[in-house]
């Protein structure tokens, strides 16, 4: 930095800068390397400002702390705002067991750290730093620096050294604990790829022509055909006379119809015994003034009220047959909840799908365009909730949130109420992934660079193999206790075991090497982001907690 010295100090705004960036840049490269298929990811940034602050290269202490901590705001800030639209619903059925499978791999993680401390003599920050590394959860480190920094400076850099130390060997701990369990149960891991794949078949939605012919139908309203809400069928337009019209559920159908039903494929084969037959005559390809078109909510005065309550169908003479949201596509009834970035597909007369349009808004420039007063507030409003003290017995001084955990669970409400009369927490998916990947590259950078200076030393000359060896088993055990309990116990289907573990340790390379083993399956995945809120809130809790209990 000495040949820069006459440009700017190294203390300065513009040296610390300087610096900051140059390591992200040297650290994304290098978490670009692949070796053996599997790359560091972000987690480069940190042996990058860990190499960078080995050699000396220092900044301005007041900068370096604002900088993580703001970089940690956003990054939990857009983590919460992307899992907030689906976190409660991820406790409905089958989410309810899923997170408590991933629960007992955190709550076993504390367990196994705890008992590495004892065994091999770690002192709390480095252990909480392994727990960190080992589960690949940087919000943890930040919880558990925060609470540490409250009571002794010094031993957040402990925690940062633990931590650098654990990464690598937990990120291939995870995926040799996911190839173990598939070596152990064999043929059920074949048989669930088998059967994933013929649901992939069967899953999505088909539309077919449906004559009616069942003479018991004559004069019924389509809402009330038998079992067509239970099988979650939609009737979208009829055929009567040469002619086509949309379909309502208080349309009346005649034997000799031709209904286009819409569903999950089983159910609309189910739905076609009720009705009648298989129709020679496919009304998608008959010449029709009707039409189906998506449509994008983002009109605020319809946000929140449900689609009998605008009187979609009612005014406009059009029907919405189905909604995607998040990625997920589902059918729609009149009780459904419109929510902003909504995508919804309406049939109906050209002129009136436009003028339906044009009221739900159907503005996409709108979804890139984010509304930062609402995040500005949300951000605010997260470090004031992380800033107030909780009591919870046993403890003797109160717990709080703090920087991660605050933005973290108001991010979360937020997005999840999504709006609050002119403001709305809608984050646009590319807004939120450079929030989000900003935060994590100046949180990690600023944390290297802080503990680069002790971390060769303990690597090489002090007990550093140890705390890699006892990481790797922090990472290991609870995974594999638990996974091969969920797969000999709860007979949980191979992919979504393997989502369930790669998202307990909040994990991407993990999620990405189970996607690799099936792509024609997003089980993995939806079994990761539905644990993935919970597991993230917990392990910023445990990490706070352990300092709290065992610190002395």
């Amino acid at each position: 930095m000495e040949f820069l010295s006459p440009l700017f100090s190294p203390q300065s705004v513009a040296g610390s800068a300087f610096v900051i960036m140059l390591v992200s840049a040297a650290g994304l490269a290098i978490g670009n390397i692949k070796l053996f298929g599997i790359n560091l990811g972000i987690a480069g940034v940190l042996f990058a400002g860990i190499i960078f602050g080995h050699f000396g290269l220092d900044i301005n202490h007041e900068t370096l702390e604002f900088l993580r901590d703001f970089g940690l705001i956003l990054f939990v800030y857009s983590i919460g705002t992307q899992v907030g639209p689906g976190f409660f619903s991820s406790f409905r059925k089958e989410g309810i067991r899923l997170n408590l499978i991933a629960a007992g791999v955190v709550l076993g993680g504390v367990a196994v750290t705890l008992a590495a401390a004892r065994l091999a003599g770690f002192d709390i920050p480095t252990a909480v730093g392994m727990y960190a590394g080992a589960v690949t959860n940087t919000p943890s480190l930040a919880a558990a620096q925060q609470t540490l920094g409250a009571i002794n400076p010094e031993a957040a850099n402990s925690a940062s050294v633990g931590y650098a130390l654990a990464y690598p060997g937990a990120i291939l701990g995870i995926i040799l604990t996911m190839v173990l369990i598939r070596r152990i149960f064999k043929a059920q891991a074949a048989g669930d790829m088998l059967q994933v794949q013929a649901e992939k078949a069967a899953a999505g939605f088909t539309t077919l022509s449906i004559a009616v012919e069942n003479r018991n139908l004559d004069g019924l309203k389509v809402g009330d055909i038998p079992a067509i809400n239970e099988l979650g069928v939609v009737v979208s337009r009829y055929y009567r006379g040469g002619k086509m019209a949309v379909a309502h559920d208080d349309t009346v159908i005649r034997a000799g119809d031709v209904l286009l039903a819409v569903g999950n494929e089983v159910n609309v084969n189910k739905f076609t015994l009720v009705v009648g037959s298989k129709s020679e005559m496919d009304l998608k390809k008959l010449p029709s003034r009707i039409i189906y078109s998506r449509v994008i909510v983002t009109r605020k005065e319809v946000i929140g009220k449900t689609l009998d309550e605008i009187r979609l169908e009612s005014r406009y003479d059009v029907a919405a047959t189905r909604v995607a949201r998040a990625d997920v596509e589902f059918l729609v009834s009149d009780s459904y909840v419109l929510q902003f970035a909504d995508n919804l597909v309406i049939v109906g007369e050209e002129d009136a799908v436009a003028r339906a349009a044009a009221m739900l808004g159907n503005s996409p420039k709108d979804l890139n365009s984010p509304q930062l007063i609402p995040a500005f507030i949300g951000i605010a409003a997260g470090v004031l909730l992380g800033s107030i003290p909780i009591a919870l017995p046993g403890l003797s001084e109160p717990v709080k949130l703090g920087l991660a955990g605050g933005p973290l669970i108001m991010a979360i409400l937020l997005s999840y109420i999504q709006h609050i009369g002119p403001l709305n927490w809608y984050l646009p998916p590319a807004g939120n992934l450079m929030l989000r990947e900003l935060g994590i590259v100046l949180f990690l950078s600023c944390v290297g660079l802080k503990a680069g200076g002790r971390f060769f030393e303990t690597l090489l000359n002090g007990n550093g193999l140890y705390i890699v060896l006892f990481s790797f088993l922090i990472t290991v055990i609870p995974i594999l206790i638990v996974g091969i309990l969920a797969k000999a116990k709860f007979k949980l289907n191979y992919m979504s075991l393997c989502g369930v573990l790669a998202g307990s340790m909040t994990d991407p390379p993990a999620l990405a090497f189970a996607n690799a083993m099936n792509p024609s399956s997003n089980l993995s995945a939806m079994s990761y982001s539905t644990v993935y809120p919970l597991v993230m809130i917990l392990r910023v809790m445990s990490a706070q907690i352990i300092v709290l209990l065992f610190l002395r």
